[in-house]
C-alpha cells in the first residue's frame, strides 16, 4: 500500500535538481524547410535565408548564426539589408514588409523585430495598387523605394516605416516624360526592376513588365533615359561604372543598352539568345560583372531550350570563352554573386557565386578554374537522401577521428581550397569540450558522418553500402562526363538526390564502437553488414552467411520483397569502413534491433521473426531464436507489400474493446510477482501469480473477500500521479515476436558465485530472453566457438513492447561500454555486490534483482491522455556547481512528446519537460538521446532540432557582429585547405528552461510553423515508416550544444 502515497517534498533534494537539470531547445542542424528568399550583405558579409513558415536565418562565419520568426507565419518573399547597417526588411505574402535588427543584450546580439507596415492605397484602389512587387533599400539607409503591380513606385521613410506621398513616382508622371511613340504602347503594368545608380545615389532604374526601362532622376523628378525592348522584361542590371545596362527577358535573351545624355532611346548594343535559335524559356536574373582582366562575367538563371530542357534548374555563367550551365536537381529560388564590395572600386572581381536551391544550398567558387564547388561549413543538406535512422556516439577518441577525417578528405578532392567567403562577424566562443559524430543512415544505402560537436553540422565522412549489392544502376554511371561537344555545356552541381536506386538499401540501424573502429549497419532487406576502419583502399571479397530466423517452421510464407543480391567475386572499396561479412536474415525483413560488442567481437541483430547472434571474427553464426507467434501473419508480409485485410483490422479492434470491457471482472488478482518456473534449458518468469490451489474451500473464500476489500480499498484511494491502470494486451495481438531491443551484459545471470557474458533481448509482446554466452579467452578465441545457451524467459503481465533492457552493477551504476575500461575511460564495474536488471516496456519500468529475476521494484508511466514510452536512453547528469558529482539517470520520450528523466535504480522522476508535440509522430519516432543529456528530432525532412536537459553540457557560444569594425572585403584566397575549421556556433533564442507549459520564445515557435503544414509531417513519417516500430535501439551517447549568438550593432 505503500508505493501509491505521495513522496515527501525535499527542498534539498530539488535545489540538487536545479543544479542537474535544465531543458533547452537550442539550434537546428541542418537546411531550412521550404526556402522562399534569399538575402547578402556585402559590407557585413552575412547570407539571409526566409522560408514559406515565416523565419528568417542569418549566417555568417562559422559559429555566426540567427533566427527569427514573424508572428504571422507567412511566406518570406523578398530580404533587403539596409547598406552598411545591422538591419534587414522583409517582405511577406500577406504584402507586410518588417524591419529587423541586431541588437546587442548582455555581451550578444540577438535579431529583433522593429518595425512592422502594409502599404496602403487610397480609398476604393485595388489591391494591385499597393502590392509590392520590388524594393531597392536606398544607399542613405532612410528610404525605401517600393514598386508594385500597378507600376507606381512608393518612397517609405526608416525606421517609422512612414510613406512619403509626396516623392511617389507614379506611372503617369513617368508617361510624360516618354516620346509620342512609346506612349502608345502598354509599356508598364509592374515594376520588375528597381537598381541604385552605382556612382550617383540621385538616379535609380525602374524596370517595367512590358519591355520599358527608365532611368529615373529623383532631385529632379523626371526621366533622363529610357529604353524600350519588345520582348517582356524578367529583370536588369546596371554595369559597375553606371555606362551600361543589362537586360533579360521572357523569350531567354539579354540585351545591353549604353547609358548616355545624348541619346534619349537608343538601341542595344547586343542581344543574344544565350541557348537559341529554338524557342527557349525566360532568363529572371541576370549578372554582367567587370574584372580586371577585361572580359567580364557574366551569369544569368534559366533561358534553357523549352523544348529539351525546359525542366531543367540550371544558372549558366559565362566567361572568357568558357560556358557552364550548372544544373541543380531542385527548384533555385534565387542566387547572388560575392564580388568587391567597395563602392568605390573599379571591377566587380566577382569570386563566388551562391545559390538558394529549394533543397539546398550551392557555393561555386568563380577564381579557380573550372569553378569548383566550396564545401559547406553549415546548411548542410541533410535530406539529400531521405533519413531513415540515425545514432549518435559521443567523446571519440582522437585517433578515430583524425582516421574518419582523412578518409572523408579522399572524397572531397572535386571541392575547391577557397577559403569559406561568407565569413561576417566573429565567434568568442571556446572549442567545443569533446569530439562528438552523429551518424544518418539514409534511404539510398549511405551513412553519413556529421561533426556534432558543436552548433554547425559538417559532413567528414560518407559510406555507401551500394557496392556490396547488385543493383539495377551502375555507380560509375553517374560519374561518366559530358561530352566536350554537348550543349548545353550541363553540369550537375550540388549533392541532394532524393531518388534511390532500390528501397530495399535503406539503412534501419547504426552501431558505432568508437575504441575498435568497428561498425555495424542493417537494412530494410534484412541485411547486416559489419565493417572495419581500413586507411587505404583494398579489394576484397565481403563473406557472405545466411540467418534463418524462422527455423524451417512449416505454414509460414514470406509475402515481402526479396533479399538483395550480393555482389560476387571480390570488390573494391575506398579508404574508410569497409565491409567484411555480410549476414542475410531470412526472411528478409526489416531489421528491427541492432547490438555490436567489439569486445567479444559479436554482433545480435533483430527482426519481426527473431533474433541471431553472429561471430564476426570467426565469421560464423552463434544461434538464432525465432519469436513469431502462430497469430503473427503480418510479420511475414513485409514493409513494403503490407496490405492489412480491413475486415481482419476490424475484427481485431472490437475484440480489444470487448476484453477492456469485460477485463475489470476476468482480472485476477495480483500476487507476488517475479515467479520463476523451471524449464529444460530456461526458467520462465511470469510476471503475476494466480491464486494458490491447495486452499480449503473455506480458506478460499476468506481469501478472496480480503483480496476484494483490499481492491476496494485501492480503488477509493486516490493514486498517486506516477501510478495508472494498464489494460493487459492478448497475445494474438500482431508482431507480438517483433525484437525491438538487444544487449549485451556481463553479469550475474545462472548464479550469484560467476558473472558471464550474456545477450539479451525484448519484444514487442512483453518478453524478454536472456542468454548466457560462453566466450573463449583471447589465446583461444580463433580456435573455439562461442557457444550461447538460454537462461532465462521473462513475461511482462501486460503484454507491453519491450524498449530497454540495462543491468546495474553492485553501486547502481550501468554497466560500461565494450573496451571502455581497457582504454581507462571508466572504473570498473563492481562485480561483488548483486546486479539488477531494469526492464523499460511502452508501460512501466521494472527493477529485477539478478541473477534470481525477482521483481523489486516498478513505476507506471501517468498516462490518462494513452503515455506511453517511445525512446529511452542513460545520461549522466554533471551538477553546474560541483565538478566531481553526476548522476546517471533514464532520459525518457513518450508518445505525447514529453521528456521525463528518472532515476535509476529507485525509479524516482525527476523532471518533465514538454519537448515535441504530440501531432508530431514522425519527430516523436526520429528522437536519439545522447550520453549526457542531449538529444535530437526531426522538425522537418531536413532539420534536425537539438536540445539539451543538462546544466553542465550546454555550449553556448558568443559572437560579434559590428558594421562599424566591418573586415577588409579582400577576396578569399585559396589554400590547401576548405576553411572549415570549426570552432562552434551560435543561435539567436534564448536560452531558458522549459517545464510544463512553460513556452521558451523564439525557440519552439519555428518548430510550430513547420508542425502547421501536414505535408511536412507526412514527408519525415514516410522516411521513418521502417524505423517507427524500434523503439528498443537507445545507446547512450553525447552532444555538445550551442544556443546563443551574438552580432554588434552599429553605431
Amino acid at each position: 500500500m505503500r508505493r501509491f502515497l505521495r513522496t515527501g517534498h525535499d527542498p534539498a533534494r530539488e535545489r540538487l535538481k536545479r543544479d542537474l537539470f535544465q531543458f533547452n531547445k537550442t539550434v537546428e542542424h541542418g537546411f531550412p524547410h521550404q526556402p522562399s528568399a534569399l538575402g547578402y550583405s556585402p559590407s557585413l558579409r552575412i547570407l539571409a535565408i526566409g522560408t514559406r513558415s515565416g523565419a528568417v536565418k542569418l549566417y555568417g562565419a562559422p559559429g555566426v548564426e540567427f533566427m527569427g520568426l514573424h508572428k504571422e507565419n507567412n511566406a518570406v518573399l523578398q530580404i533587403h539589408f539596409l547598406p552598411g547597417q545591422c538591419q534587414l526588411v522583409t517582405l511577406l505574402d500577406d504584402n507586410s514588409l518588417h524591419l529587423w535588427s541586431l541588437k546587442v543584450k548582455g555581451g550578444v546580439s540577438e535579431l529583433q523585430e522593429e518595425e512592422s507596415f502594409t502599404l496602403r492605397g487610397p480609398p476604393g484602389a485595388a489591391p494591385s495598387a499597393t502590392q509590392v512587387t520590388e524594393i531597392l533599400p536606398h544607399s542613405s539607409g532612410e528610404l525605401l523605394y517600393l514598386g508594385t503591380e500597378s507600376g507606381n513606385v512608393f518612397v517609405v521613410q526608416l525606421p517609422g516605416f512612414r510613406t512619403l506621398h509626396d516623392r511617389t513616382i507614379c506611372s503617369d508622371e513617368v508617361l510624360q516624360w516618354l516620346p509620342e511613340e512609346a506612349r502608345h504602347r502598354r509599356v508598364f503594368e509592374m515594376v520588375e526592376a528597381l537598381q541604385e545608380h552605382p556612382r550617383d545615389p540621385n538616379q535609380i532604374l525602374i524596370g517595367y513588365s512590358r519591355g520599358l526601362v527608365v532611368i529615373w532622376d529623383l532631385q529632379g523628378s523626371r526621366a533622363l533615359s529610357h529604353f524600350l525592348s519588345s520582348q517582356q522584361l524578367e529583370n536588369a542590371s546596371w554595369q559597375r561604372d553606371g555606362c551600361l545596362i543589362v537586360t533579360c527577358h521572357s523569350d531567354g535573351s539579354h540585351c545591353q543598352w549604353p547609358v548616355s545624355s545624348d541619346t534619349q532611346n537608343p538601341e542595344p548594343l547586343r542581344s543574344s539568345i544565350p541557348y537559341g535559335p529554338f524557342p527557349c524559356k525566360a532568363i529572371t536574373k541576370i549578372f554582367w560583372l567587370t574584372t580586371r582582366q577585361g572580359l567580364p562575367f557574366t551569369i544569368f538563371q534559366g533561358g534553357m531550350p523549352r523544348a529539351s530542357y525546359g525542366d531543367r534548374h540550371c544558372i549558366s555563367v559565362v566567361h572568357n570563352g568558357q560556358q557552364t550551365a550548372f544544373d541543380f536537381t531542385s527548384r533555385v529560388i534565387d542566387f547572388t554573386v560575392l564580388s568587391e564590395a567597395d563602392p568605390a572600386a573599379a571591377f566587380d572581381d566577382p569570386y563566388a557565386l551562391v545559390v538558394l536551391a529549394e533543397e539546398e544550398l550551392v557555393v561555386i567558387d568563380l577564381q579557380t578554374p573550372g569553378w569548383p564547388p566550396v564545401q559547406l561549413p553549415y546548411l548542410a543538406s541533410l535530406h539529400c537522401s531521405a533519413i531513415t535512422c540515425s545514432h549518435h556516439v559521443s567523446n571519440i577518441p582522437l585517433k578515430l577521428w583524425e582516421r574518419i577525417i582523412a578518409a572523408g578528405s579522399r572524397q572531397n578532392s572535386h571541392f575547391s581550397t577557397m577559403e569559406w567567403p561568407i565569413d561576417g562577424g566573429t565567434s568568442l566562443a571556446p572549442p567545443p569540450p569533446q569530439r562528438d559524430l552523429l551518424l544518418t543512415g539514409h534511404e539510398d544505402g549511405t551513412v553519413r558522418f556529421w561533426d556534432a560537436s558543436g552548433v554547425c553540422l559538417r559532413l567528414l565522412y560518407k559510406l555507401s553500402t551500394v557496392r556490396v549489392f547488385l543493383t539495377d544502376t551502375d555507380p560509375s554511371e553517374n560519374l561518366i562526363a559530358q561530352g566536350e561537344d554537348e550543349w548545353p555545356p550541363l553540369r550537375k552541381v550540388g549533392s541532394f538526390d532524393p531518388y534511390s536506386d532500390d528501397p530495399r538499401l535503406g539503412i534501419q540501424k547504426i552501431f558505432l564502437c568508437k575504441y575498435s573502429g568497428y561498425l555495424a549497419v542493417a537494412g530494410t532487406a534484412g541485411q547486416v553488414l559489419v565493417l572495419e576502419l581500413n586507411d587505404e583502399a583494398a579489394e576484397h571479397a565481403v563473406e557472405q552467411v545466411e540467418a534463418d530466423l524462422l527455423q524451417d517452421q512449416e505454414g509460414y510464407r514470406w509475402k515481402g520483397h526479396e533479399r538483395l543480391a550480393a555482389r560476387p567475386g571480390p570488390v573494391c572499396f575506398e579508404a574508410g569502413f569497409q565491409p567484411f561479412v555480410l549476414v542475410q536474415c531470412q526472411p528478409p525483413a526489416v531489421v528491427t534491433s541492432l547490438a555490436l560488442h567489439s569486445e567479444w567481437r559479436l554482433v545480435a541483430f533483430g527482426t519481426s521473426h527473431g533474433f541471431g547472434l553472429f561471430d564476426h571474427q570467426q565469421r560464423r553464426q552463434v544461434f538464432v531464436k525465432c519469436t513469431l507467434h502462430p497469430s503473427d501473419q503480418l510479420a511475414l508480409e513485409g514493409p513494403l507489400s503490407r496490405v492489412k485485410s480491413l475486415k481482419k483490422s476490424l475484427r481485431q479492434s472490437f475484440r480489444r474493446m470487448r476484453r477492456s470491457r469485460v477485463s475489470s471482472h476476468k482480472r485476477r488478482p495480483g500476487g507476488p510477482t517475479g515467479e520463476v518456473r523451471p524449464q529444460a534449458q530456461s526458467s520462465h518468469l511470469q510476471d503475476h501469480t494466480a491464486l494458490p490451489q491447495d486452499l480449503n474451500p473455506d480458506q478460499a473464500q476468506a481469501q478472496a473477500v480480503n483480496i476484494k476489500a483490499e481492491r476496494t480499498g485501492l480503488q477509493n484511494m486516490e493514486l498517486a500521479p506516477v501510478q495508472r491502470k494498464i489494460e493487459a494486451r492478448s497475445a494474438e495481438d500482431s508482431f507480438t515476436g517483433f525484437v525491438r531491443t538487444l544487449y549485451f551484459a556481463d553479469t550475474y545471470l545462472r548464479d550469484s558465485s560467476r558473472h558471464c557474458p550474456s545477450l539479451w533481448a525484448g519484444t514487442n509482446g512483453g518478453t524478454v530472453y536472456a542468454f548466457s554466452l560462453r566466450v573463449p579467452p583471447a589465446e583461444r578465441r580463433t580456435d573455439e566457438p562461442v557457444r550461447a545457451e538460454q537462461a532465462k524467459e521473462i513475461q511482462l503481465m501486460h503484454r507491453a513492447p519491450v524498449v530497454g533492457i540495462l543491468v546495474l552493477d553492485g553501486h547502481n551504476v550501468p554497466l560500461p561500454e565494450p573496451l571502455e575500461v581497457a582504454h581507462d575511460l571508466s572504473k570498473s564495474p563492481d562485480m561483488q555486490g548483486s546486479h539488477q536488471l531494469l526492464v523499460v516496456s511502452e508501460e512501466q519500468f521494472k527493477v529485477f534483482t539478478l541473477p534470481k529475476v525477482s521483481a523489486k521494484l516498478k513505476l507506471k508511466l501517468t498516462a490518462l491522455e494513452g503515455s506511453r514510452v517511445r525512446r529511452v536512453g542513460v545520461a549522466h547528469f554533471g551538477s553546474c556547481r560541483a565538478e566531481d558529482y553526476g548522476e546517471h539517470h533514464l532520459a525518457v520520450l513518450t508518445n505525447l512528446g514529453d521528456i521525463q528523466v528518472v532515476s535509476m535504480p529507485l525509479l524516482k522522476p525527476q523532471v518533465r519537460y514538454s519537448c515535441i508535440r504530440r501531432e508530431d509522430v514522425s519527430g516523436i519516432a526520429s528522437c536519439v538521446f545522447t550520453k549526457y543529456g542531449q538529444g535530437f528530432y526531426l522538425i522537418s525532412p531536413s532539420e534536425f532540432e537539438r536540445f539539451s536537459l543538462s546544466t553542465k553540457w550546454l555550449v553556448e557560444p558568443r559572437c560579434l557582429v559590428d558594421s562599424t569594425k566591418a573586415k577588409k572585403h579582400n577576396r578569399p584566397s585559396n589554400g590547401n585547405g576548405t576553411g572549415l575549421k570549426m570552432t562552434s556556433s551560435g543561435h539567436v533564442r534564448n536560452s531558458k528552461s522549459q517545464s510544463d507549459g512553460d513556452e521558451k520564445k523564439p525557440g519552439p515557435v519555428m518548430e510550430h510553423a513547420l508542425l502547421n503544414d501536414a505535408w511536412v509531417l507526412k514527408e519525415i513519417q514516410s522516411t521513418l515508416e521502417g524505423d517507427r516500430r524500434s523503439y528498443g535501439n537507445w545507446h547512450p551517447h553525447r552532444v555538445a550544444v550551442g544556443c546563443r549568438l551574438s552580432n554588434g550593432e552599429a553605431e
